[in-house]
């Protein structure tokens, strides 16, 4: 079962999906930290209130936090256009490479057609 364990760590999906696990936390502190500290103040600006995750409506004994709500909203749409400008370049760089220029050999076959081809071009020039 070990054995198994280790086989399954090694492969390279397994640590490729562990370091993008990682990256994606990391990037999500910045893009909280993006949001609270620097659109959130300007969006404040337009609305007359600072702090947007503080917004919220109570009815009864419900309180419901729609700033908060917002605050995620506008976390998740900055991750998503980063993400979409990182497939795109990637996808971009990927593509850009020069591909080798193959040489496309005829198969043998086609090699047997044209040699007879050829003769009887030249049969028919000979008469």
């Amino acid at each position: 079962m070990i054995k198994e364990f280790k086989e399954f760590i090694a492969r390279g999906n397994v640590i490729d999906l562990a370091v993008g696990v990682i990256i994606g936390s990391a990037f999500t502190a910045i893009v909280k930290s993006l949001t609270n500290n620097l659109i959130n103040p300007l969006i404040g600006i337009f609305l007359g209130r600072i702090d947007l995750s503080n917004l919220k409506v109570s009815i009864g004994d419900a309180t419901f936090k729609y700033g908060a709500f917002l605050n995620s909203v506008i976390n998740f749409f900055i991750v998503a256009i980063v993400v979409f400008f990182l497939v795109k370049i990637i996808n971009k760089v990927a593509n850009n490479k020069p591909e080798e220029e193959v040489e496309e050999t005829p198969e043998a076959s086609e090699q047997y057609l044209a040699e007879i081809r050829d003769l009887l071009k030249e049969q028919a020039k000979n008469k």
